[in-house]
């Protein structure tokens, strides 16, 4: 393709990028295909010879769209959001021309400068110690697993990079029974088994009880066991539980554990005032994230990671082949020493245009409008006779199940499930379920940018009509 039929293509695709946009509601929100009907219009080989990029679009329009769930839709109201913004597409858009790969300083300075200033940027706007070093990771999967590494390698004197754990002792780790599956999945990765994660009860508001963390921790050293990290949560997947900081930790200062914060989801609305409360006691964690991908109106992918102490995350992660030295050395940051990762995309351009394009009054007004909507909704559905809250909602989720009056309790899954999938079914709004206590529960987020009141309203009309319906 040379340089007129790219400009010719790029022009036709931005206008379809803008189209798109405008009229993302006339699409149903989940996509009905049936598995395997998009593999079967899709040749088994590759072509030979070129093909016009003409038909390629096409093909995408007739073949890839109707398989796509719509993200973006004012209808999503699952998962967590995953937001993007013409600012951020914007800036996509040139991150993909210019195809750098921001290893170190020296392959790109200007990406490396401009994401230690983003990060301070974001750091301060939602409120985190100034001591506080941040890099842009891919998801907080990543982040986590590279909180686990660094608490492990520190408790270990660095030794088990080198080593190994064969003679290293059993490590435990400790977490809310709400925590994410990531916690599960980093902590078998690093090696440490997650037979070793401790899901320390809950109390009534589904937070983490201090006091039982505290009588975990002390069995395991009693035991022989190294008590190795605490991860607290903010703004648990299922239902936005939100763990107490500063009594767990005090906890983890009296034991000497790291203390890791997930706030994937959650962590954006510390850009509101009103929600500081939610990391009172940020002075004893050790390592934090969240992603600016979920509710922060940059595209994915983009989670903010946080630590305290830059030189033990730093050791955790160098490793400095002489094809990889430059004679900058320690005067700059070389990211590629800060996560698993050696190559990184050119992450920061993209929060840069975002925080530059809505400023942090912008940001609070999306955050704060999705909450208001969120609990004004709530609230209703509260109200309703046969309609039941199962959990708290402090921030933009909360979660419910029909219970019509009379109804047997064994049987409320069962009609709250056929409810579920006949709302999805309408391809107008998209729920996902969890389960509380037992209990089978519908669970609704909202964060998409698009949606407004008048989506909230016809979200509940539809959840109204086919929960009496299905009765």
């Amino acid at each position: 393709m040379d340089s007129k039929d790219f400009r010719k293509n790029a022009h036709k695709f931005v206008d379809w990028m803008a189209d798109y946009m405008e009229n993302i509601e006339s699409y149903p929100v989940k996509s009905k295909v049936v598995p395997g009907e998009i593999l079967a219009q899709l040749p088994e080989h590759a072509p030979d010879n070129p093909e016009d990029m003409d038909d390629i679009f096409q093909d995408f329009q007739d073949i890839i769209m109707p398989g796509m769930t719509h993200w973006q839709h004012p209808g999503f109201m699952a998962y967590f959001p995953a937001n993007a913004s013409p600012p951020s597409i914007l800036a996509e858009m040139l991150t993909s021309t210019l195809a750098a790969q921001c290893m170190s300083w020296q392959t790109s300075p200007a990406a490396t400068e401009l994401e230690e200033r983003v990060m301070d940027w974001l750091k301060d706007a939602i409120g985190l110690p100034k001591e506080f070093h941040g890099v842009i990771h891919d998801t907080a999967s990543t982040a986590m697993m590279s909180a686990f590494l660094i608490a492990r390698e520190k408790l270990n004197d660095f030794k088990t990079n080198h080593r190994g754990l064969s003679e290293a002792g059993l490590h435990c780790c400790y977490a809310s029974a709400e925590v994410h599956s990531s916690t599960d999945k980093g902590i078998r990765m690093i090696g440490l088994g997650s037979d070793n994660l401790r899901k320390i009860p809950l109390d009534e508001n589904f937070s983490m009880i201090p006091e039982a963390l505290e009588k975990a921790i002390q069995a395991d050293l009693d035991a022989g066991h190294k008590p190795t990290c605490v991860i607290a949560t903010l703004g648990s997947t299922s239902i936005s539980a939100i763990d107490p900081l500063q009594a767990i930790g005090r906890i983890c200062k009296k034991f000497g554990v790291w203390l890791h914060v997930d706030a994937a989801w959650a962590g954006s609305a510390l850009i509101l005032p009103e929600f500081r409360w939610m990391i009172t006691g940020i002075e004893h964690v050790d390592s934090f994230v969240f992603n600016p991908h979920k509710w922060l109106l940059t595209q994915f992918d983009c989670s903010a990671f946080y630590a305290r102490d830059k030189a033990a995350l730093i050791q955790t992660f160098e490793i400095l082949p002489e094809y990889l030295k430059t004679r900058e050395g320690d005067l700059v940051n070389n990211y590629r020493d800060w996560g698993p990762q050696l190559g990184r995309r050119f992450r920061a351009l993209k929060l840069w245009f975002v925080l530059r394009s809505y400023g942090i009054s912008g940001l609070q007004e999306h955050i704060r409008r999705h909450i208001d909507m969120t609990r004004q909704l709530a609230e209703r559905i509260s109200q309703e006779p046969d309609f039941e809250l199962l959990a708290p909602n402090p921030l933009a989720l909360f979660c419910f199940r029909y219970h019509p009056e009379g109804l047997a309790e064994d049987l409320l899954d069962a009609l709250n499930e056929r409810i579920f999938e006949a709302i999805n079914d309408t391809g107008e709004i998209y729920l996902t379920q969890t389960r509380i206590n037992g209990k089978y529960a519908i669970r609704f987020v909202s964060g998409a940018p698009a949606t407004r009141q008048r989506h909230m309203d016809k979200a509940w009309q539809i959840i109204k009509k086919i929960a009496i319906m299905t009765k």
